[in-house]
């Protein structure tokens, strides 16, 4: 059996400079460096980092770096057989450029993810009976999102969606396909329509995320936590206090460890504690999937923690 994730691989270009440029401006720059990235292929490197075995289903163009994309996500142990190589079209790239004061611009070019279709549901399905559990997000196009989650639901396989990047023309229709839905503070905002700062109006959210037909609602708080609600049960997970360097990748980093303990067989009260362990953890590093723990670092950090959270 094994976990099957559905969506995006980017490349990211990134580059430092003290201050952003104004339009027409050119600016000497301090550093470049490239980064794999995509929040489809962070969580299936979280996964499989954390031993769990993994396909990744998505597209990357017929260029450089949909070579080092795919290499990268082998070498990551995520099975690959099932990314489509799309001749017409580059990979996602994001082009971003990063101050001093941490402040960003960035220019996302789709590229393959922009195509992935119903041929990849297609290609999905023949996995599914082989398959516990399907991960979503919303980089690539929302009508192949539902179509998988279609798919799934017909397959009685567990869906769990992250609804990042934000959206607030999220379409009703899916939120009856979703077992998991794990939107952070400004994803749920969107999806609710007020303002969710706090475990009181993460509840409230959590609330509306039920009423509207998913079986699970995780609201992630950052630094504040993690609210989970059900039909049957409500509670709250705080953080693990970690020195924090960099939040990139780390709601990518919690819906593995999430999703690992499921695969595990573990309580949802568990596995959303290992979202919260892998999350924490992937902050105390730079970069998306360099940032994600291996199996070892995360056992030795949830012997060390996990006792003042049961």
């Amino acid at each position: 059996m094994s976990i099957i994730v559905f969506g995006s691989i980017n490349i990211d270009l990134v580059a430092t400079t003290p201050r952003l440029p104004v339009p027409g401006e050119t600016l000497l720059g301090e550093e470049f460096f490239k980064v794999s990235g995509g929040k489809g292929a962070n969580q299936a490197v979280a996964l499989a980092k954390l031993g769990i075995p993994t396909q990744m289903v998505g597209r990357v163009g017929a260029d450089d770096f949909g070579v080092e994309l795919v290499n990268n996500l082998q070498s990551s142990g995520v099975q690959i057989d099932n990314i489509f190589v799309d001749e017409t079209v580059s990979s996602g790239v994001a082009i971003i450029a990063v101050n001093h004061a941490g402040e960003n611009q960035i220019i996302v070019i789709p590229g393959a993810n922009g195509r992935v279709n119903q041929e990849d549901v297609e290609r999905l399905s023949q996995l599914l009976p082989e398959a516990t559990a399907l991960l979503l997000q919303l980089e690539i196009p929302i009508t192949t999102v539902i179509a998988a989650a279609t798919a799934a639901r017909k397959s009685k396989i567990r869906v769990i969606l992250d609804p990042a990047p934000a959206q607030s023309n999220f379409p009703d229709e899916l939120y009856p396909l979703v077992d998991i839905i794990t939107p952070n503070e400004v994803e749920a905002a969107q999806l609710v329509g007020f303002p969710v700062d706090g475990e009181e109006q993460a509840a409230k959210a959590a609330e509306v995320l039920l009423q509207r037909g998913v079986k699970c609602a995780i609201v992630k708080l950052g630094a504040k936590g993690v609210f989970c609600a059900t039909a049957e049960e409500k509670f709250f997970v705080p953080v693990f206090p970690v020195h924090a360097v960099d939040t990139v990748a780390a709601g990518d980093a919690f819906n593995g460890g999430l999703t690992a303990a499921l695969f595990a067989g573990f309580s949802l009260h568990q596995a959303v504690v290992w979202g919260a362990a892998a999350g924490a953890l992937a902050t105390t590093k730079s970069g998306a999937q360099t940032s994600l723990p291996d199996r070892f670092t995360f056992d030795a950090f949830l012997r060390e923690k996990a006792s003042v959270r049961d």
